[in-house]
């Protein structure tokens, strides 16, 4: 199924825009994620697809070609999966899937042949007459899944899917849950504030911010290409190289850089991995501390400017803490933005 919203926004009673008017399309069997800091209306913007909040006069929401502005949640036909799970721990996990089902009043046959599909795609076969609570947080999860997939929905909605996990399961569950959403061949749309799980499971990535959607792409259009710096800065974390520019040329504490283009009234950004150690670099600062992170170092250096990180692969030699070293940054790599956020 595709989806369309037109110019859909919501107002609270109080007068709070929690989501000014908004334009959004998602392709049949796309994975989207809504992706933004607490309070920036993703959340709003999934329980308005979901028919769990009215959104203002003039909001459309199509399924397809049907306009299901005014229809309710139980008509939608949509899958939704909590932070919670929200399953019956007195149930076993194929009574949880097959719920959903007997409230429908679909024959016995049905519900069990339905039922056991779900249970091969989950690989949840093993677990079926298991009491959900004797599951771990990653069974539970593949459960809420199955339960969401089992209706044959026509949208199936995660609200920050992974949250109650540790980080340890959370990082191991994204892939799989990638992989689940793909092998079900239905449209999703998730809300996550966690920019790695967006980009990890997301065909495309809309990043919000104070009730707008500010830039949507592919996971690698947003780390490449962000359009202003909030984005720079929220999707994969770039440094903001802070000195004074001459339109040509940025002088920072270490050194001066060339710009790639006229760099006059924007600001300068770069990613970690773009900064290197090198003998001929035009900039000069000293090792402040090295973090060994398994497949790669954090090198911090003082002297630059502020906050200066470098990426090094572990196969590489580190350099000593007090050692003082050059460093290189392409001018290519430097991304030029505006401050704060352009707002769709």
């Amino acid at each position: 199924m595709t989806l369309r919203l037109t110019n859909t926004a919501k107002t609270y009673p109080d007068g709070t825009k929690a989501l000014m008017p908004t334009e959004l399309s998602v392709a049949k069997g796309e994975i989207v994620s809504l992706l933004g800091p607490s309070g920036c209306g993703k959340t709003t913007l999934l329980r308005i697809i979901a028919g769990l909040e009215n959104p203002d006069e003039g909001s459309e929401i199509w399924f397809d070609n049907d306009n299901v502005t005014s229809l309710p949640v139980e008509l939608r036909q949509v899958g939704m999966v909590f932070q919670s799970y929200a399953l019956f721990p007195n149930m076993s996990v194929r009574a949880n899937i097959g719920y959903g089902l007997k409230m429908k009043k679909l024959p016995k046959a049905e519900i069990e042949s339905r039922v056991t599909e779900v249970l091969e795609l989950c690989q949840l076969q093993k677990f079926s007459g298991r009491a959900t609570d004797a599951l771990s947080g990653g069974q539970r999860q593949r459960v809420a899944l199955a339960r969401a997939i089992a209706p044959r929905p026509r949208m199936l909605l995660l609200d920050e899917p992974l949250s109650a996990l540790d980080a340890a399961l959370r990082e191991a569950l994204r892939d799989e849950l990638a992989i689940l959403l793909r092998e079900f061949n239905i449209t999703a749309i998730f809300v996550t504030h966690d920019q790695d799980e967006a980009m990890a499971i997301a065909d495309r990535v809309a990043v919000m911010s104070e009730g707008h959607i500010v830039q949507s792409g592919t996971p690698e259009e947003l780390y490449r290409n962000p359009n202003s710096a909030f984005v720079a800065g929220f999707v994969g974390n770039a440094m903001h190289l802070n000195g004074k520019c001459d339109g040509k040329m940025l002088h920072l504490e270490g050194g001066a850089l060339v710009l790639p283009k006229d760099g006059a009234g924007q600001n300068a950004f770069i990613r970690a991995e773009s900064v290197k150690i090198d003998d001929k670099g035009t900039l000069s600062g000293q090792v402040e501390n090295v973090t060994f992170l398994g497949n790669h170092y954090r090198i911090g250096i003082k002297g630059i400017m502020p906050d200066t990180l470098i990426s090094m692969h572990s196969g590489q030699s580190a350099p000593k803490i007090g050692q003082t070293v050059k460093v290189a940054i392409r001018p290519e790599e430097i991304m030029l933005l505006p401050e704060g956020v352009n707002k769709n």
